[in-house]
C-alpha cells in the first residue's frame, strides 16, 4: 500500500457496531467484562482503549514498523525510550536538538545515573570516536531543531549496530511522508504527533514506532506502568489529522522553497539554514534520505542582537509568535528565548543558536501572502 493511502486506511476499519467511516471515541475508563478473565481485549482505559490502538495501528504503517506505542506528549515518548536504559548506561545526542529534549537527558534522566554526550553528527566520524563502553543508545534528530542540520541515518545505524547500541530518531520535523527511519536501519522512531501527525494545532500526543517485539514490549509495560497516556479524543484528532499528512506537507514544502530562496536574497537577513539548498552540507544526504526538504526554515539577521529579532518577530501578522510547529498555519518562534531557553547560552552558541537566529514553520498558506508578510516585518529594523 502506497503511503497517501496507507494515511486514510492502514489500521483504519469501519465501526463493527455502526458501520461508522470514522473510528469512534471510546470515552470510557473500563470495560465490562463477560467474566473473570473473559473480555473482548480491553479491561482497563489506561491499559489499552480501543481509538487509540486504531492509532497505535496507523502510525506503525506509516512508518513501515510492526508495533506503535502512543504517549500523552512526545517528551512523554521520549522518557519511555530513556526508561529503557539502565543507571550507568550512556546516551550520545545530537548537540544541536530540541530544548526540552536536551533538558529531560540534562535534568531528568542524570539524576538517575543516565550520562550523556552531545555531538555534531553530522560528521559521522566524531559519533565514532565518542562511543564507549557505556554507550548504549544514540539520539538523533534530523532535521535538526532548530539548525536544520543532517544526520545521515544509515551510516550512524551501521556504526551503533557494531557497537551494540540502540539508535533513535526523534522524526518530528520530517513526519513518516518525508523520511522513514526504520528503513535506514534505526531501531525506534519517536514522535511529537502534535506536530505535522496532528497537523491543526489541537493536540497534544506522542509515539514512538519500533519493529522488534521485544522493544515494543518494554514500550508498552513502561505505557502502562507509568499512565502517561493520551486520551481518546486526543487520538480521535491525531487519525483526523493524519488522513491529510501528504497533503499538507506536500504544500508547506512548497511554500517553504519559495520562502527559504526569498530570505536567501534579503538583505537584512545574514544567514538562511534550509536543507534544500544545494550549498547546505547536508543536502546530498538529505536527497538521499528524504522525500523532499522539510518546511522548517531558521534565519539568522545581519543585525545580531535580541532587541532587533523581537522587531520581526512581532511584525507578523500571518506569521503567528508561538511555540511549536506543523500545523496548517505558519508560525514564527525565537529560540533563544522560546524552545531552546533551557540551554545555557554558551552551548546554544556552540552550534550557531544566536540570539538573531528566527524559526519559521511555515504552513498551507499562499506563499506570496507569507512573504509579503516577512517583508513587512522587516520594515520595522
Amino acid at each position: 500500500m502506497k503511503f497517501e493511502s496507507k494515511v486514510i486506511h492502514a489500521g483504519i476499519k469501519p465501526d463493527p457496531s455502526t458501520g461508522a467511516i470514522m473510528t469512534p471515541i471510546f470515552q470510557t475508563s473500563t470495560y465490562v467484562q463477560d467474566g473473570v478473565g473473559k473480555h473482548k481485549g480491553f479491561e482497563y482505559a489506561r491499559t489499552g482503549n480501543p481509538t487509540r490502538s486504531v492509532l497505535e495501528e496507523n502510525l506503525a504503517a506509516l512508518e513501515n514498523g510492526k508495533y506503535g506505542i502512543c504517549y500523552s506528549s512526545g517528551l512523554a515518548a521520549m522518557d519511555a525510550v530513556m526508561q529503557m536504559l539502565e543507571p550507568g548506561d550512556e546516551i550520545i545526542a545530537t548537540n544541536d536538538l530540541y530544548g526540552g529534549s536536551y533538558r529531560q537527558i540534562t535534568k531528568v534522566h542524570h539524576r538517575y545515573g543516565i550520562k550523556s554526550k552531545f555531538v555534531d553528527m553530522s560528521r559521522v566520524s566524531d559519533v565514532k570516536r565518542r562511543f564507549g563502553k557505556k554507550t548504549k543508545m544514540i539520539w538523533i534528530e534530523t532535521p535538526t531543531n532548530p539548525m536544520l542540520n543532517i544526520v545521515d541515518i544509515k551510516a550512524i545505524s551501521k556504526i551503533a549496530k557494531e557497537k551494540g547500541a540502540i539508535v533513535v530518531v526523534d522524526n518530528t520535523f520530517a513526519s513518516p511522508y518525508l523520511q522513514t527511519p526504520l528503513d535506514l536501519g534505526a531501531d525506534i522512531v519517536v514522535h511529537s504527533a502534535t506536530k505535522y501527525l496532528g497537523g491543526h494545532s489541537d493536540v497534544i500526543l506522542g509515539a514512538a514506532v519500533v519493529k522488534k517485539k521485544a522493544f515494543a514490549d518494554q514500550l508498552h509495560f513502561t505505557q502502562n506502568a507509568v499512565g502517561a497516556i493520551p486520551g481518546p479524543q486526543d487520538c480521535f484528532l491525531t487519525l483526523r489529522g493524519i488522513k491529510t499528512l501528504h497533503l499538507r506537507v506536500e504544500r508547506a514544502c512548497k511554500n517553504a522553497k519559495k520562502i527559504a530562496k526569498y530570505l536567501q536574497r534579503h538583505p537584512k537577513v545574514s544567514k538562511v539554514y534550509y536543507p534544500g539548498f544545494k550549498e547546505h552540507p547536508g543536502h546530498e544526504i538529505a536527497k538521499a534520505q528524504m522525500r523532499d526538504f522539510g518546511a522548517m526554515v531558521s534565519f539568522d539577521l545581519v543585525q545580531d542582537r535580541i532587541s532587533v529579532a523581537k522587531k520581526v518577530l512581532q511584525g507578523t501578522h500571518m506569521f503567528s509568535l508561538a511555540e511549536s510547529l506543523g500545523g496548517v498555519e505558519s508560525l514564527i518562534g525565537h529560540p533563544a528565548t522560546m524552545t531552546h531557553a533551557s540551554i545555557p547560552k554558551p552551548e546554544r552558541l556552540k552550534v550557531g543558536l544566536t540570539d538573531s537566529l528566527i524559526r519559521l514553520s511555515i504552513g498551507v498558506e499562499h506563499a506570496d501572502d507569507l512573504m509579503e508578510d516577512l517583508e513587512n516585518a522587516f520594515m520595522e529594523i
